[in-house]
């Protein structure tokens, strides 16, 4: 394992190159990933560390389908784990897969918990501050859902008194914060628990990945996603340690080669199509690393 202290020089480079399989179901990272460190250090496994350990740790959501969930035989399934467990195949190494929560992404990072994080992380500045993003493989933006008898169609209409539920550590609460100080947040951990809290009846509504909102209001009868664009459109990507190049390298090398493939419609199409249907597929999948320009 390498310990590295990040560096003001490593973190600008970071910023700016960020902005350009099946193995084991385990929640517990191996032994070679558990080492902590101070706020300054991180903790990382090169990419020749993994391949000899035989075994990759990949953070991901384990309550978010269809993205990442634990289906009804106990296995780990969704678009991010479809990607993943072709990782682990073209790496040659089984997969130990990290529950993760949106609030600890970047924890799990830095303290080497995970080698990556696969869990539906948005690319923002502020994230590639303490993350290295590979290559993107979705878009996505923000969108708001409320229940059918009270939809809202703008954020004016969230009266002073009024609270959205968003989930700690989301690009929704971030964007919210900053640009709409004076809406009361509901906040939740897990996004199973702000997803109850919405079903009985709490906040006038939920602000999540549009992805998200779309997929909950195409599952549940009642509500209506009056919101399906909120602030910049922004993509979806892995993400590694700061400063760990070589797992960096490989990760967009292997998003380049897949594209060629046609990898992440496929992944699409098995994993999102029933919830999102065909019309979205060319909208929200990134092939081969390429968002298009539109």
């Amino acid at each position: 394992m390498k310990k590295k202290t990040i560096t003001a020089a490593v973190l600008g480079l970071s910023l700016a190159f960020s902005l350009a399989a099946c193995g084991s179901s385990s929640d517990s990272s191996s032994a070679a990933a558990s080492e902590s460190t101070g706020s300054e250090d991180t903790v990382y496994r090169t990419l020749e560390e993994i391949q000899e350990s035989g075994t990759i740790n990949i953070g991901v959501f384990s309550d978010k389908s269809p993205f990442g969930y634990v289906d009804e035989n106990g296995e780990y399934a969704g678009y991010d784990v479809y990607f993943a467990n072709r990782i682990g195949e073209d790496l040659g190494v089984e997969i130990n897969y990290v529950s993760t929560e949106a609030a600890n992404r970047i924890e799990y990072l830095q303290t080497g918990k995970v080698d990556i994080i696969l869990a539906n992380f948005t690319v923002t500045e502020e994230r590639a501050q303490e993350v290295d993003f590979a290559l993107p493989y979705m878009n996505v933006a923000l969108g708001v859902i409320s229940p059918d008898d009270a939809v809202i169609t703008s954020l004016d209409e969230i009266g002073e008194d009024d609270e959205v539920i968003v989930i700690s550590g989301t690009t929704a609460e971030t964007y919210l914060t900053k640009n709409n100080p004076e809406i009361k947040l509901q906040k939740y951990d897990a996004y199973a628990q702000a997803k109850t809290a919405f079903e009985n009846g709490n906040g006038v509504a939920w602000a999540n990945d549009n992805t998200e909102v779309i997929a909950f209001a195409n599952e549940n009868e009642g509500y209506t996603v009056g919101i399906p664009s909120l602030g910049s459109a922004d993509t979806i990507a892995p993400a590694v340690t700061q400063g760990n190049e070589t797992l960096l390298n490989w990760l967009n090398d292997e998003i380049t080669a897949l594209g060629e493939e046609n990898f992440f419609h496929t992944d699409y199409e098995e994993t999102l199509l029933d919830t999102y249907g065909a019309d979205y597929e060319d909208t929200l999948v990134v092939e081969g690393g390429v968002v298009s320009a539109e």
